[in-house]
């Protein structure tokens, strides 16, 4: 079978995911009200039906993030879950601790989340020969390693493409756990990359003060979709579990028209249904980001992080031109009433302010503290284009036809969609022969014309009879319903259901694992064993002690940053580098310089 490819949409909630679903998703992925690795993300079972029967239509798919660790009491209660899940028809289920594997599972496709550490052919192989139908792949890996993890593979490869980024590998990161006891692994994180921290050498040189040291833009490959799909990728999938309803209708619009283009010129097709009709032309540059970079897609580079602020900077505006009592000139304004801008003051620490009014190139700001002559200004909100967004008509419909046939002494309407599902009534023709043949088929069609207020739009009706009826209206429009109801049916009938793969006993490619196997229970334990690993140390959630352990593994490395690399600059600074909380906690940096990538160690 060919290939189809999905754009992929987070859902905090029931009607963020029909908004995603309407905007052009073709699967959506969203939490249960436990264990779903976003404790501020949980759904009822109910609402997830609901979800699942309303994407269905549109044969869109629905995940369900299942990929939080799990303690040996939570297990019981997570397979409950699973059972539940896979009742209602959901397309998969995103997992993380392999203990679960351990259970009786109905089946349903599995999904190995990006927590599992993903980020070698080895265990990618591994996870495909256990019985995973797809893995998400890390947002570290560069093409080129895409590639080739394609070429030795047959699962699917779903990759990170807009939104967030971790600074650590994912399910590689300790760190709020070791600060606070809140385990990222456990859905709990408390985002110590986005807190200042100071970096020095052991000696006590100080490299950068009081910065924001480990938090990084967001990531954006809008512009790299064709490139992914030539490495192998096939899922394309827009982070923000957290995200309102706008943003993820922008972004989802957004990506939609991308990706469309792309399939478009490579005579590539979709795995969902359905058009999308609307007003609004979406922008990624007007909904919440941190600037953005195309992390490590081509090769290691300095325009990662944002080492001066952890929130939004917004879009540049302009230089402030002249600073009055109560307002300031801008050189060509684009702000309107209500925008919110930031600006970096003297001290080079990110202010905000709210717009009050404009006139002409004069804006007056709730306060004009710290706005100086010359000082660059960005919009963080778009007053106006919050507005279209909220107000966009947005409407996703499946092109149908209506044919109109002579059966014997009937009528034959005929409803069809483009997969090959027709809905067929027959009505038996008592009518008397319509005066005005043409009067008489714009009935129909006008009738028909309303099937806009369903999921369905006719986009041709054809008549073949040999004597045209008189239909009258209320006829006409039960039909319409009685036939739309026969198609909704038999197309929930032949949905194509997701199959799930057999669960197998394939060798785990390494031998030993320590805390970063992230095993948390019994379950978890037995599954590596059986497949020749030593457990030599319970995760990190068991209660093992971190001190002078890695609490986070990042490819992103502060050497390189600050011109020390060993590799580029082997005269550089030579010292240990000391990484120190703003609470006064210090870690040690290590450098691992053959495989690039950083650890964060605690010192004390």
């Amino acid at each position: 079978m060919a290939r189809a490819y999905e754009l992929l949409a987070p859902a905090n909630n029931k009607d963020v995911a029909i908004s995603a679903i309407n905007s052009g998703a073709d699967a959506v992925y969203i939490g249960y009200k436990l264990f779903g690795a976003r404790s501020q993300a949980g759904n009822s079972l109910e609402d997830i039906v609901e979800v699942v029967n309303y994407a269905h239509i549109f044969r869109v798919k629905v995940y369900i993030t299942l990929n939080t660790l799990l303690y040996d009491k939570e297990l019981p209660e997570a397979v409950k879950i699973i059972n539940k899940l896979s009742k209602i028809g959901v397309d998969g289920i995103i997992l993380q601790d392999m203990g679960l594997l351990e259970q009786k599972l109905p089946p349903v496709p599995l999904i190995a989340s990006t927590q599992c550490h993903n980020n070698e052919i080895r265990k990618i192989k591994f996870l495909e020969n256990t019985g995973f139908s797809r893995v998400i792949l890390p947002r570290e890996l560069s093409l080129s390693e895409i590639r080739e993890i394609s070429k030795e593979t047959n699962a699917e490869l779903e990759s990170f493409v807009q939104g967030a980024l971790c600074v650590s590998y994912s399910g590689q990161c300790y760190m709020s756990y070791y600060l606070g006891g809140r385990s990222a692994n456990r859905g709990e994180c408390a985002q110590p990359c986005r807190k200042q921290y100071t970096l020095k050498t052991k000696s006590g040189k100080i490299i950068a003060k009081d910065k924001y040291l480990l938090s990084l833009k967001d990531f954006n490959l809008s512009e790299r979709l064709e490139d992914l799909i030539n490495a192998g990728i096939t899922s394309f999938k827009i982070e923000g579990r957290l995200k309102n309803e706008g943003y993820v209708k922008n972004v989802v619009l957004y990506y939609r028209k991308k990706l469309d283009e792309v399939l478009r010129k490579k005579g590539l097709k979709k795995s969902s249904v359905g058009r999308i009709e609307t007003d609004f032309e979406p922008d990624l540059n007007k909904t919440f980001n941190r600037g953005f970079t195309e992390f490590f897609i081509d090769e290691r580079n300095k325009e990662i992080p944002t080492i001066d602020y952890p929130n939004a900077l917004g879009e540049y505006i302009g230089k402030i031109k002249k600073v009055y009592k109560n307002y300031f000139e801008l050189e060509n304004n684009p702000l309107n009433n209500a925008d919110g801008v930031c600006f970096f003051d003297n001290f080079n620490n990110l202010k905000g302010v709210h717009i009050n009014k404009t006139e002409g190139n004069k804006v007056y700001p709730l306060t004009t503290e710290g706005i100086k002559e010359g000082i660059k200004l960005f919009r963080t909100t778009d007053k106006r284009f919050e507005d279209k967004l909220n107000s966009a008509k947005i409407k996703r419909y499946i092109d149908v036809e209506l044919k109109i046939r002579s059966l014997d002494n009937n009528l034959m309407f005929i409803l069809s969609d483009s997969e090959d599902n027709s809905a067929v009534l027959l009505v038996k023709n008592g009518f008397e022969e319509a005066k005005d043949r043409e009067k008489s088929v714009l009935s129909i069609k006008t009738s028909f014309s309303k099937l806009k207020d369903t999921e369905f739009e006719v986009k041709n009706i054809t008549e073949k009879l040999d004597i045209m009826p008189f239909i009258p209206v209320s006829t006409i429009n039960r039909i319409r319903k009685e036939l739309v109801e026969r198609l909704r049916e038999i197309r929930k009938k032949n949905y194509p259901a997701s199959l799930s793969k057999p669960l197998k006993k394939a060798e785990y490619p390494i031998k030993e694992l320590d805390f970063r196997g992230n095993v948390i229970n019994k379950s978890a334990k037995e599954f590596y064993e059986k497949r020749g690993v030593k457990i030599n140390e319970t995760g990190a959630e068991s209660g093992t002690n971190l001190r002078g352990k890695p609490v986070m593994t990042t490819k992103y490395c502060l050497r390189y940053q600050f011109g020390l690399c060993k590799k580029l600059n082997p005269a550089g600074v030579k010292e240990e580098l000391v990484l120190i909380e703003k609470s006064g906690k210090e870690f040690s940096l290590k450098f691992d310089c053959r495989n690039c990538y950083m650890e964060i160690v605690p010192c004390d």
